[in-house]
């Protein structure tokens, strides 16, 4: 007897780091001592207080049951209070405005779930974040890709958004500072995508992660006039206070937006670990001397990234934000996979190729900055004497 999977699988694999991260751990089994620049998951520590709060809230005795889907009402005014001490946001009511989430990951499934129907279409970046497509997919949606590139510094184009038969889509994702390419956010572009959105009465949802990574002016898309009517902002605390394992997120939006996404989420969940809101309520507090000193850690791993960067003939835009430098190979290789499987192969480093983030990377390769000045160092003199 066979018993098939669900028909929404059928375009939808397991995720590309899963996979390569399973691989790059049989080669090291066998002693192959791959340094691994691919993934973006941060190696430094969580504030000490975040520490502190959640270690006191285990011994304590009422912490263990389960939690409010909503989450407690100090998390939620942590993230307001954050929002407008941090991006200037100041009308963010916690009760009405803000939702937690167990990770922003799985807040891009709640809304693809909340907002889109089979035969909906949503719009994607190309290049983007892969879960963008796949969540979609899940949800039933048919994907309109539109295309970032180099030339017009990674925004979208509008004039051809415009030509396109909109009639269908009901989200648009976003990110600014944006993945893989390290785009900074911009005001200007932020008020183009609130006008769209409103004319055409599109969900624009930007994925807001990287704003406090060497950036000392972050943005949101909320601080827009009119962003409210058609805009929601995800954020995170994985990267920017090194808690990618604690798995604590946000939504920020108009009420309207935030009851619906409930409907899904309180249905699928029962709440975070008390000790890891409490944690996450601690680390919010933390002032901007944290924000400078993580950014003068990934600015000097940043300019020995450049040397990986260099030593494989990539070339690099200035300016980058984020936890990656973003680099266009040379014309020697057919594509990135196979720079990437070059550099694997004869120098025992991993670099991501851009392809995975849609066509649009093909001619490019990300390396994360989430490994020690040291480490990133011998990746640079492997690839050298190998290249």
């Amino acid at each position: 007897m066979s018993i098939l999977p669900a028909d929404r699988l059928a375009h939808v694999s397991e995720y590309y780091f899963s996979r390569k991260l399973k691989e790059i751990a049989r080669l090291n089994a066998s002693g192959a001592d791959i340094i691994s620049l691919g993934i973006g998951g941060p190696d430094l520590p969580p504030p000490v207080e975040a520490i502190d709060a959640a270690v006191d809230c285990l011994h304590r005795k009422d912490s263990h049951g389960y939690q409010m889907t909503v989450r407690q009402p100090e998390l939620r005014a942590a993230f307001a209070e954050w929002y407008g001490r941090i991006y200037g946001v100041r009308n963010l009511d916690p009760n009405t405005n803000i939702l937690p989430l167990i990770g922003s990951k799985e807040g891009v499934l709640n809304i693809a779930l909340a907002y889109v129907n089979p035969g909906d279409a949503v719009l994607v970046p190309n290049p983007g974040y892969p879960t963008y497509t796949s969540a979609s997919r899940l949800a039933g949606a048919d994907i309109i890709s539109y295309d970032l590139c180099e030339e017009r510094n990674w925004e979208p184009d509008f004039d051809a958004l415009e030509r396109l038969d909109l009639s269908r889509v009901k989200v648009m994702w976003v990110n600014y500072p944006h993945m893989p390419t390290g785009t900074p956010a911009r005001a200007e572009l932020f008020e183009r995508l609130v006008d769209f959105g409103r004319r055409h009465s599109i969900l624009i949802v930007n994925d807001n992660p990287y704003s406090l990574i060497l950036n000392d002016s972050p943005l949101s898309i909320l601080s827009v006039e009119g962003a409210m009517d058609t805009a929601i902002e995800m954020n995170s605390l994985s990267k920017c206070l090194n808690m990618a394992g604690w798995r604590v997120g946000m939504i920020a939006g108009a009420p309207e937006f935030i009851s619906t996404i409930l409907k899904v989420k309180s249905n699928i969940d029962s709440g975070q670990p008390r000790a890891m809101m409490e944690g996450a309520i601690a680390a919010l507090g933390q002032g901007q001397a944290w924000y400078a000193a993580l950014s003068d850690v990934y600015r000097r791993r940043q300019k020995v990234a450049a040397l990986v960067m260099e030593a494989m003939g990539c070339t690099v835009r200035p300016g980058q934000q984020g936890l990656f430098l973003w680099g266009r190979i040379p014309d020697t290789y057919a594509d990135a996979e196979a720079l990437s499987d070059a550099v694997l192969d004869r120098a025992r480093v991993f670099v991501t190729p851009g392809f995975i983030f849609g066509s649009q990377g093909k001619r490019y390769v990300r390396v994360s900055l989430c490994e020690p000045e040291d480490l990133i160092y011998q990746a640079y003199k492997r690839i050298e004497q190998c290249l």
